[in-house]
């Protein structure tokens, strides 16, 4: 079996990609905030959606803000991480398995009843090309 050889210009771009991928999809997590207030508001009751928005706006709020130094720190040891640096190899190798994760966690938890909402599939779309793109440019 022949191991795949990326140089390491590749690898500097792949990386640079999938946390850009992240950054956008910080972006389309807080988009996609107002909309699952008011799916909140339309699905249950008055009294329980006053207590079941403020802390999904919260824990979406703080995802969707957390991605943007995940993205970018993501960018900026790109570089070094292809040069071989200890420190930069692992921000992404940490970086790559934990989103990695992020696939088989939205499917396993969410299924696909959500995938007529073209938020939640754009956002899935680039959780998969983060997670594929980083798992082959980190290791």
């Amino acid at each position: 079996m022949r191991s795949l050889i990326i140089s390491a210009s590749t690898r500097v771009r792949l990386l640079r990609g999938s946390g850009g991928l992240i950054i956008l999809l910080g972006i389309v997590h807080l988009a996609a905030t107002p909309h699952i207030a008011t799916l909140i508001r339309h699905s249950a009751s008055m009294d329980a959606a006053d207590l079941l928005t403020p802390p999904m706006l919260l824990n979406h709020i703080l995802v969707g803000l957390l991605l943007f130094p995940l993205g970018y720190l993501t960018v900026y040891a790109a570089p070094y991480s292809a040069a071989g640096l200890t420190w930069a190899q692992v921000i992404v190798r940490a970086t790559a398995v934990t989103v990695a994760t992020l696939p088989v966690t939205l499917l396993a938890l969410m299924g696909v009843r959500y995938f007529d909402a073209p938020l939640f599939v754009l956002g899935t779309a680039l959780v998969f090309a983060a997670a594929a793109t980083l798992i082959l440019a980190a290791f």
